[in-house]
């Protein structure tokens, strides 16, 4: 396997820059309530088909100098960097799928597609948040459904039933400690917020309690960091509220990655590891 990782790597990140170029339509349709598999992408200027070939990813922005072909209007610099933000994800992630010890044999590959599947809507939920201040439940529904097949599957290949029901337990906590935020103070937290969490919730708990702990902690340290660069920069007041999806998010990724090793070694610093 370890001579395969690298091209494989490679592989699972230009998957990615073509699932980037995907959600790039579904960030921009999905709040207007349009399809997102018809009609086919056009020039939002000039109206005309875009060709196949001036559909690749990144590649055709460059060739294109960032112009439409047919009217030559300024095409947004943030369809290529979704494209690459999603490309690289992609990447990350499945290095780090082959790389830790929380699954191995034949269960990494429906764990792989769990995180992958985690890391788009990530970035579309992520995205539309920051656009409209709304996670929509045509994402975040489904997920449920999707997060808990592929993680249940995983479960039972590996047999670590355990993680299933971590994964549950971490699911009704997120849940109900955002909704008791959402109760607490209408308004700050949204119910869409809610409902993300406990998505979450499934993949934080699935990985284990450490990785729960941080990825609940780091939500809040995230959307705290950014809070106070809006204040320092006058660009909000302390009754300015700001999307905390994209934080809740950023802050779950930090509990995949790097969870479990930090809440082994805060365990340790407090003298509590075993």
């Amino acid at each position: 396997m370890t001579d395969l990782l690298t091209p494989l790597i490679v592989v699972v990140g230009v998957l990615g820059l073509l699932i980037g170029s995907f959600l790039n339509v579904v960030v921009y349709r999905l709040p207007l309530r349009e399809s997102i598999v018809s009609p086919g992408s056009r020039c939002p200027k000039c109206g005309h088909p875009v060709r196949w070939w001036d559909n690749l990813p990144v590649v055709s922005w460059l060739l294109l100098r960032g112009r439409c072909r047919d009217c030559q209007a300024s095409i947004s610099l943030r369809y290529p960097a979704v494209e690459l933000l999603t490309g690289a994800l992609f990447a990350a992630t499945a290095w780090w799928a082959f790389s830790t010890d929380a699954v191995d044999g034949v269960a990494v590959l429906p764990f792989l597609v769990a995180v992958l599947y985690l890391a788009a809507i990530s970035v579309a939920l992520g995205l539309i948040d920051l656009d409209t201040h709304t996670l929509p439940n045509r994402i975040v529904g489904p997920a449920y459904i999707v997060a808990g097949a592929l993680l249940a599957t995983t479960s039972l290949m590996s047999g670590d039933i355990g993680a299933l029901v971590r994964a549950a337990i971490g699911a009704a906590i997120l849940f109900l400690a955002y909704l008791v935020m959402a109760l607490a103070r209408p308004g700050g937290m949204g119910l869409g917020d809610v409902k993300l969490a406990g998505v979450l919730g499934l993949y934080l708990g699935w990985l284990g309690w450490g990785s729960l702990a941080v990825g609940g902690f780091a939500a809040f340290l995230l959307g705290g960091l950014y809070s106070i660069a809006l204040l320092a920069l006058r660009k909000a007041n302390r009754k300015s509220g700001i999307p905390f999806g994209p934080w809740m998010l950023g802050g779950a990724w930090v509990g995949i990655f790097a969870g479990q090793p930090v809440w082994d070694a805060y365990l340790s610093w407090v003298g509590l590891a075993g």
